[in-house]
């Protein structure tokens, strides 16, 4: 009778344990989620926005230049 005690004891703990690391987890997932909304309310997209589109051009111009044949014989050698 104790040992049936005992192990009803011991997966009762088991579960508890099982539903209070599912608890913390929940919680870390609810602030991870709610510092994530509050990063996106934060953002400055007219910032954001500038930013992207000055990556954008530079990316155009490097595509643009890459793309020219090499007219200096100098330059030619480097490659």
């Amino acid at each position: 009778m104790i040992q049936v005690i005992d192990s009803k004891r011991a997966e009762l703990g088991a579960v508890q344990n099982r539903m209070e690391s599912t608890i913390r987890n929940q919680a870390n997932i609810q602030e991870n989620e709610s510092d994530a909304r509050s990063r996106i309310r934060d953002t400055d997209f007219a910032e954001e926005t500038a930013a992207l589109t000055a990556n954008q051009i530079l990316q155009q111009a490097s595509q643009s230049i890459l793309s020219q044949p090499i007219r200096d014989h100098r330059l030619h050698c480097l490659f």
